[in-house]
């Protein structure tokens, strides 16, 4: 009788780190639903480099701050083709802007995609982990959800939560072997950080390491957390930044 292969859907999977963390899982042999709002092109692109590792990668193209639609498609998801054995939230967004200048949309916004969504998704996936005794959750944070940042009161409010949520959740299932865990980059050479990017040269200087993070250093720890050897590891926080002070 042939094996099941694990299944893994990563939100926010088509760029970045949520695209090294799909490389990642197809070489471990996962197959994948890889989530992703609007860039079709860099999602088809990364299907075909995730499916050169031959394991199958399923696209889908839903916005994660959409409750209604999320939670259907993906319990629709689940009853047909079975349980999500890992699940990465990684999708994220920002809006970043002073406080007395942050309008009522820049606010929900931020908090929908980063912080609501984390109901959205568990919600239809977190029984199915529970009934077969077996899951892994990694929800990718940040370190501003660690520390106040200058024009990301919103941004951080998000990051924030998110972590409360894991780590809530963890105490909640650890019985059942499913683990949460919480990974918060620093400067990530992303999209993302495009602004940042033009003043490298001199953030560089605040990270210990003394250079910025690749979406490989965030894959690299996620394919731990994912791993037997991380059994014993739940509802934690790992600073992913160089060694900044959080």
């Amino acid at each position: 009788m042939e094996t099941r292969r694990k299944r893994a859907l990563v939100t926010g999977g088509s760029r970045g780190i949520g695209k090294a963390i799909c490389l990642m899982l197809a070489k471990n042999g996962f197959d994948l639903l890889l989530n992703y709002k609007s860039n079709d092109e860099r999602a088809n692109e990364t299907q075909k480099e995730v499916e050169k590792y031959k394991v199958n990668c399923k696209i889908l193209k839903f916005d994660i701050a959409d409750f209604k639609y999320s939670f259907n498609l993906l319990n629709e998801e689940v009853e047909k083709n079975g349980n999500i054995d890992v699940l990465i939230l990684n999708a994220g967004v920002r809006k970043d802007t002073l406080f007395p200048l942050m309008t009522e949309e820049d606010w929900n916004y931020i908090i929908d995609v980063n912080y609501k969504s984390f109901f959205y998704i568990v919600k239809p996936i977190i029984n199915g982990m529970f009934h077969q005794n077996y899951g892994k959750i990694v929800v990718i944070s940040s370190t501003a959800g660690l520390m106040g940042m200058q024009g990301q009161v919103n941004y951080s409010s998000s990051k924030f939560g998110i972590i409360g949520a894991a780590k809530s959740l963890a105490v909640e299932v650890a019985r059942r072997n499913v683990n949460v865990n919480i990974i918060a980059p620093g400067y990530v050479e992303t999209e993302m950080i495009e602004e940042e990017m033009k003043r490298k040269s001199e953030l560089v200087k605040i990270v210990p390491a003394r250079r910025f993070g690749t979406p490989d250093d965030i894959a690299n720890v996620v394919e731990f957390l994912i791993s037997d050897k991380s059994s014993y590891i739940t509802g934690q926080v790992i600073p992913v930044n160089g060694g900044v002070y959080t």
